[in-house]
């Protein structure tokens, strides 16, 4: 039977507590330092406490060091796995090779990043032979790609996005914000250049789009999928999110954690959690209800026309009705959605820009705005990218999470003794005193008192011929320090297996020496290229994005795919406002297209 594991992002102590109360199996954080989202970090008392609130249900904890560490930084990020190593983490997510070496004595898993640009059987096998237990796959791979991984690698566990934001370029070789506004992807300080808007030119000059979001993706969602990816040989299904709010997070998580839990009810006999505990909600999720930018599988499935936003970077919402009649003040929707007041919409206008607006009152399908918006007008189709009945709803506790356990009660030779199914028992030396009335309801009653445990007892066991009387006080006694040993088992961290440096298959090579991403000296003796450095640290004359997203596929343009030949010259551009210009290069071999800085 496979364990499979849902991985749920947490911004934070308070974040990743919420995800796992609604139905994670582990969650990634990120340090003080070091992680791939610069913006999010957290100390590592706080990362102990989530540990120490996780591994009681098994589940697990990730923190990222998936940035690529400079040589005045070496010595701190030694000491920055340490301590996680002794606040109990898991696993720690890694780029840079160097810290992979300093990981060498520690008891934690190592996991390669995304940011490790893991797109072939090749790399996939290389990272498997330096001890890396589990490959974060690029977002761009197919369903048939990843099969052929896990077939190719069948020992090392395969992770793989399924839901929330889309990088447009591969992961680990983005230097677009780096090249722009000195702020590293690879660093964690990624400023977002594919959400920006550009014109597209001609090697004549000529527009061919004028002012698009022409690099920004939709949000991955994959929750239908689910099946597909592990038959696939998935191991863990990982959600996007950790710049997200607390609700999206909420949500996202029951909402697969319930598919998940769907799709183990159909094949007992080969699949199940890899964490304990059942969730109790107090309301139904629903991925339309927060943040999207709208939906794609992605690369799924092959190369479909729809994954990209090109007319806003922002959060649509979901569709809730069109424009109806309007008044100087106010208008009305056609359709079946309910609205309250605060709730935020947006429509495109003519111009194809998004406007988005805040709703005052609300009187059944009437809708009074803070501020009647320009370009309103009848037929328009509205969308709600900020719901807030369901944020009110999301604000409060909305899930629990409890272990279900059968205890045991008997007497032996010298008292009682209390077991659970886990194994656990505990007992006290105490007089076999006949009871003049019957004690089974009340031991009952006692023993299951678990109150705000993480335990909840659905049955105890009690012979039909017992008859002794025990005092209550004495039963609380057994129940919390059976309590206290199932926690103290539970929190118990297994130690990983020693890694070693070395790797019986060949690393694949890059055609430009930058995409190494080596930054300091450690990683240069890894790879034995002492004259190569990062992006970073010297630039480089190769492409700053690497994407599969093709511009000239959306545009209906590509032979290859049944396309008509373009009218324009090659080679295109991408213009920002500013008149920055970024060539665009169809590498149709490979099917991809690359981003030059001009």
């Amino acid at each position: 039977m496979r364990a499979l594991e849902l991985l749920a992002p947490a911004k934070n102590l308070e974040y990743g507590i919420a995800a796992i109360d609604h139905g994670a199996d582990a969650v990634y954080i990120g340090a003080s330092r070091f992680g791939a989202r610069a913006a999010v970090g957290n100390s590592v008392a706080d990362i102990r406490k989530l540990c120490d609130y996780a591994h009681p249900f098994g589940v697990k904890v990730y923190v990222t060091v998936n940035t690529i560490v400079y040589d005045d930084e070496l010595e701190a990020t030694r000491q920055l796995l340490a301590e996680l190593s002794e606040a109990g983490a898991d696993a720690i997510l890694i780029q840079d090779m160097a810290v992979l070496e300093m990981m060498k004595d520690l008891p934690m898993a190592a996991h390669a990043s995304t940011q490790t640009d893991n797109r072939s059987v090749e790399k996939v096998q290389w990272l498997r032979d330096l001890c890396f237990s589990r490959v974060v796959l690029a977002r761009e791979l197919s369903l048939d790609e990843i099969k052929e991984i896990h077939l190719q690698v069948p020992d090392v566990e395969l992770e793989v996005f399924v839901h929330g934001a889309l990088c447009v370029s591969y992961s680990g070789i983005c230097y677009a914000s780096q090249y722009c506004f000195n702020r590293s992807a690879n660093r964690g300080e990624c400023a977002q250049f594919c959400r920006m808007k550009f014109s597209l030119e001609d090697a004549k000059g000529r527009e061919v789009v004028n002012d698009r979001y022409l690099l920004s993706l939709k949000d991955m969602n994959r929750i239908d999928h689910l099946d597909e990816l592990v038959e696939a040989g998935v191991t863990s299904l990982k959600i996007e999110g950790r710049l997200k709010d607390l609700s999206y997070v909420k949500n996202v998580t029951a909402a697969y954690s319930q598919r998940l839990n769907e799709l183990i009810r159909r094949h007992p006999d080969l699949y199940c959690r890899s964490s304990l505990g059942e969730c109790r909600y107090t309301f139904t999720p629903d991925l339309n209800r927060t943040f999207n930018r709208g939906y794609t599988t992605y690369f799924l499935h092959g190369r479909k026309p729809d994954i990209a936003s090109w007319d806003t970077p922002k959060a649509m919402g979901a569709f809730v009705g069109t424009v109806k009649e309007i008044r100087h003040d106010s208008f009305n929707v056609a359709g079946v959605a309910s609205f309250s007041n605060g709730d935020g919409l947006c429509f495109f206008d003519d111009n194809r820009e998004l406007v988005g607006f805040r709703a005052n009152k609300v009187v059944g399908n009437r809708i009074f705005p803070y501020r009647m918006p320009n370009g309103l007008k009848s037929g328009v189709r509205l969308y709600r990218n900020n719901d807030q009945e369901f944020d009110r709803l999301m604000s409060k506790t909305s899930a629990e999470r409890k272990i279900t356990i059968r205890l045991s009660f008997r007497a032996v030779e010298k008292g009682f003794e209390l077991s659970a199914t886990s194994g656990i028992l505990v007992s006290v030396n105490c007089e076999h005193q006949v009871a003049q009335r019957p004690q089974r309801e009340n031991i009952i009653r006692q023993l299951t008192k678990l109150g705000d445990t993480i335990f909840t007892c659905s049955e105890v066991d009690i012979s039909d011929d017992f008859n002794f009387f025990i005092p209550n006080s004495v039963l609380s006694e057994m129940r919390r320090e059976l309590v206290a040993k199932m926690m103290g088992a539970r929190n118990r961290r297994e130690s990983s297996v020693d890694r070693i440096m070395q790797s019986s298959s060949k690393i694949p090579t890059y055609a430009y020496s930058y995409l190494y991403n080596i930054s300091n000296r450690l990683s240069k003796r890894f790879y034995d290229k002492k004259e190569l450095s990062a992006f970073e640290l010297k630039g480089g004359t190769g492409p700053i994005m690497q994407c599969r997203h093709c511009i000239r596929y959306t545009l209906g343009a590509c032979v290859k795919h049944g396309g008509e030949r373009p009218s324009w010259q090659e080679p295109l551009s991408l213009v920002l406002g500013d008149g920055r210009r970024f060539r665009l290069e169809f590498d149709c071999q490979h099917c991809q297209m690359n981003v030059y800085a001009s």
